[in-house]
């Protein structure tokens, strides 16, 4: 006879089911787990030995068998403890069966008996109200779990001692209160930024549609102060965007005490990151920086500096939003919906075509650098702008009149107008786009002699009529015109004349 309870392995953001097989058997005294588990899992047999010697329980001299099926779903990570534990605590008669049967459960296990926090509780609890159940997890997890529902039975114990008095009726536990909700954290203000009017106003554009943001500029311009102050300009996140990152957090291990913020994701890797860092992977497959900044910001900083495989390696999710890691056993896909904000120098040294400065070697410095920046991936970035050097003069300006909350807005009801049309605009496309974001004839007109001029790839002619169309939005405008195809135009086309005036004689535009 074999007892059997539930616990989770997780692909993705998601939990799937897994059943936990206990049985007793003749023959030599061993402790066997079975059914693909790595190494965290096979240690738990050392680590529920302990915790039952710890409160006076001994394991039977006979061969223990614990199965994880299905048995070709690779299990992975040390939060089977606690299922296999009770598991044990049902053959051995301590636990009623019918309770193992009633409950998923998932944990980590101390020496002590104590049970410690492991990630994915709010995957895990999810699964477990979708299933019927009820969910059992360590006491520090409780929080993140009560989450998933205010009618899901959870029990949140610090030690097994604690789950089995309970089950007996010695005591009784509390099903544990939801972690704190923050709405919003303190964010620096756009008075802080000395002149970059430009800047700022593409950084506004980038925060209304969605889009991605390029800022070239000379060390001290302002390019990190910028994109620090983009999350300010971005709406809240709403229920069901504050559960998709919640989840990712929670498989990351980023969520304390069950503290959910509404703040949309800000993630800066240093440009040391690797590719698995990146994306994700390892050899425990985890959300990488792009999919913890799903439904926020992803902000590279100094992207020349950058390994050029790992920021290629975002080219799809900037396309699908999600990322799909590929292993020979398994394929996982995590959600990656984010906005790409990047920063980058114009050369090595910084100040490669800058009045007043000169390159200390030559054109090829800019070359060379700007050249570990691939062009598809420039080609994906729908304002590309240049950001000049701070002058003595701006800083001696006193600050703005308008600040972060001036400009959040704008950026609000421009995207309640997208999200009346079906989605923001840098997710447009097809029929949507043409119906959307056609301009009208003097437009129009103003597109076709820019591709010319500039050499646009379809994707670029596309993206820049998304960007055109986030600027109607936020003047209100129901129809796409010139005036905003030119300045969407002229936040593509300065980056590009500027990397080109480090290299080659500037010439003249055929369009006005």
């Amino acid at each position: 006879m074999s007892i059997r309870t539930e616990s989770a392995a997780y692909e993705g953001a998601c939990a799937k089911p897994v059943e936990v097989q206990v049985q007793l058997a003749g023959g030599t005294p061993t402790f066997v787990v079975v059914g693909l588990a790595d190494k965290a899992v096979a240690e738990s047999r050392e680590r529920v030995r302990a915790a039952f010697a710890a409160i006076g329980l001994s394991l039977p001299s006979k061969r223990l068998i614990v199965n994880l099926a299905p048995a070709d779903r690779p299990k992975e990570g040390s939060h089977f403890d606690l299922p296999i534990a009770m598991g044990l605590l049902g053959a051995l008669g301590v636990l009623p069966p019918d309770v193992l049967d009633e409950h998923l459960a998932m944990g980590e296990l101390g020496l002590d008996g104590s049970i410690a926090p492991a990630p994915g509780a709010l995957p895990a609890a999810m699964l477990a109200a979708e299933r019927g159940r009820g969910f059992i997890c360590p006491e520090a997890c409780g929080p993140e779990a009560a989450w998933a529902g205010g009618d899901l039975p959870i029990l949140a114990p610090g030690s097994l001692i604690q789950l089995i008095n309970h089950f007996k009726g010695g005591q009784v536990l509390a099903r544990p209160a939801p972690g704190e909700l923050d709405d919003g954290a303190s964010i620096p203000d756009l008075r802080d930024v000395r002149g970059q009017e430009t800047a700022k106003r593409a950084l506004e554009v980038a925060a209304a549609g969605g889009h991605n943001l390029l800022m070239v500029g000379p060390p001290g311009s302002g390019k990190s102060m910028l994109a620090a102050r983009a999350p300010g300009l971005l709406p809240p996140l709403d229920a069901e965007e504050l559960l998709e990152v919640s989840m990712i957090q929670s498989v990351a291990g980023l969520l304390e005490r069950g503290r959910l913020s509404r703040t949309r994701p800000f993630r800066a890797p240093h440009h040391s990151a690797s590719m698995a860092a990146m994306v994700g992977g390892g050899v425990r497959v985890r959300p990488g920086e792009a999919s913890l900044a799903h439904h926020g910001v992803l902000f590279l900083d100094e992207l020349p500096e950058f390994h050029p495989q790992v920021i290629d390696s975002l080219r799809q999710p900037l396309e699908t939003g999600e990322i799909a890691v590929a292993r020979a056993n398994a394929r996982v896909t995590f959600p990656a919906r984010f906005q790409l904000i990047a920063a980058m120098n114009p050369c090595r040294c910084g100040w490669a075509g800058e009045n007043g400065q000169a390159c200390a070697r030559g054109p090829k410095c800019a070359q060379s650098y700007q050249a570990r920046v691939s062009g598809p991936l420039l080609d994906r970035i729908d304002l590309q702008i240049d950001v000049p050097p701070v002058t003595p003069a701006d800083l001696a300006l006193p600050p703005a009149p308008e600040g972060t909350a001036d400009a959040a807005a704008r950026v609000t009801a421009a995207r309640e107008a997208q999200h009346e049309r079906g989605a923001l605009n840098a997710r447009l496309s097809g029929d949507r786009l043409d119906r959307v974001a056609s301009p009208d004839a003097e437009g129009r007109a103003l597109m076709t002699k820019a591709s010319e001029a500039m050499g646009l790839t379809a994707r670029a002619y596309h993206r820049i009529l998304k960007v055109a169309r986030t600027i109607a939005d936020l003047d209100g405008a129901t129809a796409v015109r010139r005036i905003h195809v030119a300045e969407a135009l002229s936040a593509r086309k300065s980056s590009q004349a500027g990397r080109q005036a480090v290299s080659a004689p500037p010439r003249v535009s055929t369009f006005p």
